[in-house]
């Protein structure tokens, strides 16, 4: 998940500060600053307009930092600071680039973070990069990897209520990947339970993403890895219920999601109804992730048997809109 310590309030600030920035020609406090700048900015292009994809700003943004830091280049008064800003970048790029689907890309920048956190003592930052890198190991099949990356920071120390949920989270999701559905779910039960009673005093700046549509949605899909598909359901439409979740750029992954489901239950009627506001919503989407499960939904109409015709159709479409050139208005 993106990083960034402001609120998602904070997010909807029309602009979050008038200083031009330069990563080339800052070398002290200034750059550790232009650096966490060039990260929250990120942030906001990658969460209100999901349509652009951040991958590539953020890649060539740290990679100057990285460069940068490598030849010595700045005022060592500000080192632990310059490098602590440097990990936040390079967390931001790794979750952009595992979001495009540039698996290999993301796993070096994922490091760099880790690496670079460890060195200035930034623990915030460290967690996030190892819950990134749980959830990149379990979306690359990984799944006893993810669990073992979870239960590292769970048996570590003690964590935030929303931070140990993000790692509960995650060790649902490297359980069920490896065949034990009841023990995730009691670590879902575990997460649900702690976004219920905290109350975000002490929570870093990038928790604001764990909230209850994030459990939902969590739990929905694991559900769905699972087979239980019924069950999966009554989570995923939950998921989506207005004022449930913040906007991010991925927002349309659960609404997929929510189709695969209905169409596996031949909810001919509701599965229509989401295939058409995927339709609606394909144009402006960059993720490559949530893209290519909204494809996958597409293609289910090549299977469907006594699917009405009105909803092949919309998945046809769908399909149609999916192969666009992004540009053409």
């Amino acid at each position: 998940m993106s990083s960034g310590e402001f609120s998602s309030e904070a997010k909807k600030s029309p602009a979050i500060t008038d200083r031009i920035l330069n990563l080339n020609e800052a070398s002290g406090a200034d750059f550790a600053h232009a650096i966490r700048e060039t990260s929250r900015r990120l942030v906001v292009l990658d969460n209100e307009l999901s349509g652009v994809s951040i991958a590539e700003p953020a890649g060539r943004a740290f990679k100057v930092v990285h460069r940068r830091i490598g030849d010595g280049d700045y005022d060592f008064r500000y080192e632990r600071d310059i490098q602590s800003a440097a990990a936040e970048l390079a967390e931001v790029a790794g979750w952009a680039l595992w979001d495009a689907e540039r698996d290999d890309a993301a796993q070096r920048f994922n490091h760099e973070a880790l690496f670079l956190a460890k060195l200035s003592g930034d623990w915030s930052i460290e967690l996030l990069t190892l819950q990134n890198m749980a959830m990149q190991s379990e979306w690359r099949g990984r799944n006893q990897e993810a669990l073992s990356i979870a239960r590292s920071v769970l048996n570590r120390r003690r964590l935030s209520p929303r931070v140990e949920a993000m790692f509960r989270i995650r060790e649902a999701k490297g359980l069920v990947g490896t065949g034990r559905t009841s023990e995730a779910i009691e670590s879902l039960k575990r997460a649900r339970s702690l976004i219920e009673d905290g109350n975000g005093v002490g929570e870093p700046g990038w928790a604001w993403w764990v909230t209850h549509g994030e459990i939902d949605r969590q739990w929905g899909h694991t559900l769905q890895i699972a087979g239980e598909v019924e069950k999966a359901i009554e989570l995923l439409l939950q998921s989506v219920q207005p004022g449930r979740d913040v906007t991010t750029g991925y927002s349309s992954e659960r609404v997929a999601r929510l189709g695969q489901c209905l169409l596996d239950v031949n909810a001919w009627h509701d599965a229509e109804e989401v295939a058409r506001s995927l339709v609606t919503a394909a144009p402006g989407i960059s993720s490559g992730r949530t893209l290519r499960i909204i494809s996958r939904v597409a293609k289910q109409r090549e299977k469907l048997k006594g699917a009405p015709r009105s909803l092949t159709d919309t998945l046809e479409y769908l399909g149609e809109k999916l192969d666009e050139d992004p540009f053409t208005l």
